[in-house]
């Protein structure tokens, strides 16, 4: 089963979690597709995303999850010990979004906005973009 996450494309941040991720999925678990993108405006109309959602969205078993909850599935998924961050799911979603939301808020002020111009992913990772 495919599982999509759908990134802002223009968050330096969001753009470093995503590399992150790559990197530790070797099992290639997961392929990305940027909000801002026809694929991401695909999958966000077909769930009924907002536009202006402000987080991750984890697309899986035909449901979407944002915020926290996006955050710690695709943990549980990870190779090396980032599966045990899940047990967060745990901590109510009101306490664990408004870590998630603080995060969101800050990221362009702390990581900034990506340039236009971008590198090029090797062609394995590059097949994993939608």
């Amino acid at each position: 089963m495919q599982r999509v996450i759908l990134f802002d494309g223009e968050c330096n941040f969001c753009d470093a979690n995503v590399q992150f991720i790559i990197k530790r999925d070797p099992y290639a678990h997961f392929h990305f597709a940027s909000l801002q993108g026809e694929t991401g405006t695909k999958f966000t109309n077909k769930y009924g995303i907002p536009e202006d959602v402000d987080s991750l969205v984890l697309i899986e078993k035909n449901k979407a999850f944002t915020k926290s909850d996006a955050a710690l599935r695709i943990a549980k998924k990870l190779d090396g010990l980032w599966h045990l961050l899940f047990i967060f799911i745990l901590v109510p979603r009101p306490i664990r979004d408004g870590v998630y939301n603080y995060i969101a808020k800050n990221r362009y002020k702390w990581f900034g906005k990506k340039e236009l111009a971008c590198s090029l992913p090797s062609p394995d990772v590059r097949k994993r973009f939608l």
